[in-house]
């Protein structure tokens, strides 16, 4: 059994001059409406981004373009990561992967300990997840195939989950799933990823603050 924290990997631009370069492509695509393609110069898109999309509105351009992550967290996490269905998903999958061939790897929650009255809740958590690794195992060894010991397996399990999506629906992940009603096991994903998009994709998600109240970060453009 290994613990392990959530982490991700961004695979899209390097640093910001990729992500200006996307920013570019949206400028070109978003000018074949007026046929302005040719007013396009090389930083042009500074102006325009912030005309068009951030004072005007006009987000849907922003669908031109798109990044990618390959996220490693804990399955009750991925369940509410592929409720945004503007995304696409290639996620880990427990009915092929054989987890007697490999360490079962299992992520920690963020334990509220204000109201625990005795012990720490890990001691028990631990317990439970080396018991259901046993009992998986054991299932396997019984010739149960993969799908089938699976059952057994709580959703703190780890997986690996590759997201895809355009820079708006990025948009309205992170004001979505950064926020202060966001389960923290998200957050622990989230916020740092939206630092990450910040630092590399310039202007188009600067405005979002992590820990805001829901209500507050949803009445930004989106």
């Amino acid at each position: 059994m290994k613990i392990i924290n959530p982490s991700f990997e961004f695979v899209g631009p390097d640093d910001s001059e990729g992500g200006i370069a996307l920013l570019k492509k949206i400028e070109y695509f978003a000018r074949i409406s007026h046929r302005s393609e040719d007013a396009q110069t090389d930083d042009s898109w500074k102006r325009f981004i912030k005309a068009v999309v951030l004072d005007k509105g006009d987000w849907s351009v922003t669908e031109h373009a798109s990044a990618s992550v390959i996220i490693r967290t804990d399955r009750g996490i991925t369940h509410e990561i592929v409720r945004h269905r503007h995304f696409s998903f290639t996620q880990e999958s427990t009915r092929f992967v054989n987890y007697g061939k490999r360490e079962i790897e299992f992520v920690e929650p963020t334990w509220n300990m204000e109201s625990v009255k005795i012990g720490h809740p890990r001691y028990d958590w631990e317990y439970t997840m080396f018991t259901s690794e046993q009992t998986y195992l054991d299932l396997l060894k019984n010739g149960q195939p993969p799908q089938a010991a699976r059952s057994v397996l709580p959703t703190c399990t780890a997986a690996t989950i590759a997201m895809s999506g355009n820079l708006r629906a990025w948009r309205w992940f992170f004001l979505m799933r950064t926020t202060k009603e966001t389960h923290p096991d998200m957050k622990k994903i989230s916020i740092p990823m939206l630092k990450v998009f910040q630092e590399r994709i310039p202007i188009l998600y600067d405005d979002i603050e992590p820990d805001q109240k829901q209500s507050i970060s949803l009445s930004r453009p989106s």
